[in-house]
């Protein structure tokens, strides 16, 4: 598995994670689906469910869950949290894309 976190991106998560009044352990979901102005979309959530097609991994401290299908188009990928003056987000390296929108948020392959 090649899907990491960058540390700010994981000290994000712990804080989001931190504030969520669920008493359920919580772990953060990547997901990709059809759709956004190139193809694909990125999706990300706090659950607290493993579905059964789904890869649960550690880095550094924050649990991970990703579904097959999606860790296929995200394998090698790097997850970083940027805050700049224009907003911050959650933003994917993702070697497996041809091109990206201007946002960041969906990729084609």
């Amino acid at each position: 598995m090649t899907l990491t976190l960058t540390e700010n991106a994981a000290l994000k998560i712990l804080s989001l994670i931190e504030e969520e009044t669920s008493s359920a352990p919580q772990m953060f979901r990547i997901m990709v689906s059809g759709g956004g102005c190139a193809g694909f979309q990125y999706g990300f959530s706090l659950d607290d469910k493993v579905h059964e097609d789904d890869l649960v991994f550690e880095d550094k401290g924050v649990t991970v869950a990703v579904d097959e299908a999606s860790l296929a188009l995200l394998e090698g990928s790097q997850i970083d949290y940027i805050e700049e003056l224009i907003g911050s987000s959650f933003q994917i390296k993702n070697p497996n894309a041809s091109s990206s929108c201007g946002c960041g948020s969906s990729f084609s392959i």
